[in-house]
């Protein structure tokens, strides 16, 4: 029996499965289609096996790290919730696919990891919290400039060299990408009628992460929160499926109800073959905290100790280098004899 697939994300945050706008597409695609995934929710990329998050460990021992990629793999594997589309609604696929790449991603970058007072009130504030010691005095800021040499290939060569101009060129464009997000979808449960499709996985991912985390600094929330129809698409979604993720809520400003519970259970009777099947990884509600649900319970007072151990070893080794502390020992009188055993004291002491 070939062994299950494994997908490794980053865990979640704020109502929302995965506070990572890619780990949360492709966790969102694989519950559309019901992809029997063994899911790790953690908060350390090293724990990855590829190193990043979020990545994809196939039956035969594949390890997928792009987004794409891994969606991809789970077509092959017969979990394509597009099958069913036409050759237009393909190609419609792929255009707004496209916009969201150019109009939306760029902000959602900026807002998150740009703009001073989000990240420092809420993005480094999130993962600082989340990761493990010592990861977390400086992962944190390499991810932010991983992210802003992402912002600058998505600008390209046209990027305005003003930052406020910058900025609200690039504001202006995501209202507009988000209007016309919300004219395609009119009253419909999905862009493409009554089963999702991977557009939405994409679409969710974008929306949910602006209305579901509460940020100081919200330029494009409340255009967002404007349209109805979006908010209540997003809380369609995570009632549906992710209600053990603190789904069930009503996302806060949008004016949108949530499903109801009866409603609910009508809805799931009456979908057909995307929900996720049996085997598929189906936690129970519980209320954990982030550390709780991610880390395994034989191993985590293993891990705080080495964690502990290596970060004492950095400060004193720290300490040591930089001339804070430094060993002085008195000379002895030495002999012939002993002069190669000071010399390799010394040496080790260096």
């Amino acid at each position: 029996m070939a062994a299950p697939m494994e997908l490794f994300c980053w865990s979640g945050g704020w109502g929302l499965p995965s506070v990572d706008l890619d780990s949360l597409a492709v966790l969102t695609y694989a519950r559309f289609t019901g992809a029997p995934l063994k899911v790790h929710k953690i908060t350390n990329p090293w724990r990855s096996p590829s190193g990043t998050l979020p990545a994809l460990r196939t039956s035969h021992g594949e390890v997928i790290s792009v987004p794409h990629k891994i969606i991809t793999h789970l077509r092959k594997e017969k979990y394509n919730a597009d099958y069913d589309l036409s050759a237009r609604q393909g190609a419609d696929t792929l255009a707004f696919m496209s916009l969201l790449e150019e109009k939306l991603l760029p902000v959602l970058v900026h807002t998150f990891w740009i703009d001073a007072k989000n990240y420092v009130e809420v993005t480094r504030k999130w993962y600082a919290e989340a990761m493990p010691f010592p990861l977390n005095f400086f992962l944190p800021g390499r991810m932010q400039r991983q992210h802003m040499e992402r912002l600058q290939l998505l600008c390209g060569e046209h990027r305005p060299e003003n930052e406020e101009e910058l900025e609200k060129e690039l504001y202006q464009e995501a209202r507009e990408c988000l209007t016309l997000l919300s004219q395609r979808l009119g009253s419909q449960k999905f862009f493409f009628g009554d089963a999702p499709a991977s557009l939405d996985a994409f679409v969710f991912s974008y929306l949910a992460l602006l209305l579901q985390i509460k940020l100081p600094s919200g330029k494009l929330q409340a255009h967002l929160r404007g349209l109805h129809n979006l908010c209540a698409y997003c809380t369609h979604i995570l009632s549906l499926y992710f209600p053990w993720d603190g789904g069930k809520g009503q996302i806060e400003g949008c004016g949108c109800q949530p499903l109801g519970e009866w409603a609910g259970i009508q809805a799931l009777a009456s979908l057909p073959t995307f929900l996720p099947c049996p085997s598929a990884e189906m936690p129970p509600p519980r209320q954990t905290s982030v550390g709780s649900e991610t880390e395994e319970e034989p191993y985590r007072r293993r891990y705080q100790i080495l964690s502990v151990l290596a970060g004492l070893a950095a400060m004193v080794g720290y300490a040591l280098l930089s001339g804070i502390v430094s060993i002085q020992r008195a000379a002895p009188a030495r002999t012939p004899g002993t002069r190669a055993l000071g010399m390799a004291e010394e040496d080790e002491e260096e």
